[in-house]
């Protein structure tokens, strides 16, 4: 499995829906499985809900750094 792929497909899939976005905060292991069809193994587990979580938590921060620029833009 390709961890980081599958991460960033999970966090496309996840901007798109917040119902599966708040699913994944509350159940992140339930999302998963909804979201890629699979049971990922519990070793890679960890791996994969850190990984999305530090990925939305980057996206958000850039896009809130972006709006802030847009502000002292004349």
């Amino acid at each position: 499995m390709d961890i980081k792929k599958t991460i960033e497909d999970i966090v496309e899939k996840l901007k798109k829906d917040d119902g599966l976005k708040k699913q994944f905060l509350s159940d992140p292991a339930g999302a998963l499985k909804k979201l890629t069809g699979i049971d990922i193994p519990t070793d890679q587990l960890d791996s994969v809900v850190s990984g999305v979580k530090a990925k939305l938590t980057a996206d958000n921060v850039g896009d809130a750094v972006k709006g802030l620029g847009n502000l002292f833009k004349k």
